[in-house]
C-alpha cells in the first residue's frame, strides 16, 4: 500500500488523525494534512483505508 495525500485539498477536519494517528499527523499552523508515512504497516490498512473514505476533501489516495 503507498498513500498519497493532497495538502491543497486538505479542510483540516483532522478525521485523519482520528482514524490513523500512525500514518498522519497536522501542521500546528492550519492544521493540513502530513503524511508521516507512504508506505505504512499491513496492520494499519484497514485504518487508513477508513482515513481516505471520511476524509471530506477526498485528499487521501491510496494504491495497492
Amino acid at each position: 500500500m503507498k498513500v498519497t495525500v493532497e495538502q491543497d485539498k486538505c479542510v483540516a477536519a483532522g478525521q485523519c488523525v482520528a482514524t490513523a494517528p500512525d500514518v498522519f499527523d497536522q501542521r500546528d499552523e492550519d492544521g493540513v494534512v502530513v503524511l508521516l508515512t507512504e508506505e505504512p504497516a499491513a496492520e494499519l490498512a484497514d485504518d487508513v483505508r477508513y482515513a481516505a473514505a471520511v476524509c471530506p476533501a477526498l485528499a487521501i489516495h491510496i494504491e495497492d
